[in-house]
């Protein structure tokens, strides 16, 4: 397999080979551009240790965790700790318009729609799907995943309302369709 254009000029050091110390190299796409201007950095950090308590927990005894909500990172994405009940749940194939989903299976096994069929995904696979990705996930038996959403979106509104209808709150079809379409998932 030929090496990208920036290594191609690498030396071989025994297995391992080593860069040319022409710095820097070219690079395929450029970073961002910068967002904090201040001179030193700050102790901007924040932990959210494992013990914290969901924020969520389903009638089926299922949990979310907001690890990182789109409020905290600035829009940037939000990311999302969830553990399946016993039972299989979860929702059938929808897309969305403005963010993208990438699931990240942790412990147990995760059905998963990926646009053709569903799949198995176990712990260490990985998911992702462009805006537009026709997607659905269904577990159980405790099986935990993360989910991510860029940019950040106001998923919590989604993932408390939900909550709350399997709780009992009533939901005419009319209020369940402009709910779906405020929280940009579009059922296939």
């Amino acid at each position: 397999m030929p090496l990208p254009p920036a290594l191609d000029k690498c030396a071989s050091v025994g297995t391992a080979s080593v860069l040319p110390m022409s710095l820097p190299h070219p690079l395929h796409r450029p970073y961002p551009a910068p967002t904090y201007t201040g001179e030193g950095g700050e102790p901007l950090a924040w932990l959210r240790p494992d013990a914290t308590e969901p924020e969520i927990t389903y009638p089926g005894g299922g949990t979310c965790e907001y690890l990182a909500t789109g409020d905290s990172t600035g829009g940037l994405y939000g990311l999302y700790r969830w553990t399946f009940g016993e039972a299989e749940t979860g929702p059938a194939p929808h897309f969305h318009r403005s963010i993208s989903e990438s699931f990240y299976v942790l412990e147990g096994s995760v059905r998963v729609h990926d646009g053709t069929a569903w799949v198995t995904a176990s712990a260490g696979d990985f998911l992702h799907v462009p805006q537009g990705g026709v997607h659905g996930f269904r577990g159980g038996g405790r099986a935990r995943m993360l989910l991510m959403f860029t940019p950040g979106a106001p998923r919590e509104d989604y993932f408390e309302t939900l909550a709350a209808v399997g709780r009992g709150l009533p939901m005419t079809d009319d209020e369940r369709a402009a709910f779906m379409l405020q929280h940009d998932t579009f059922w296939v």
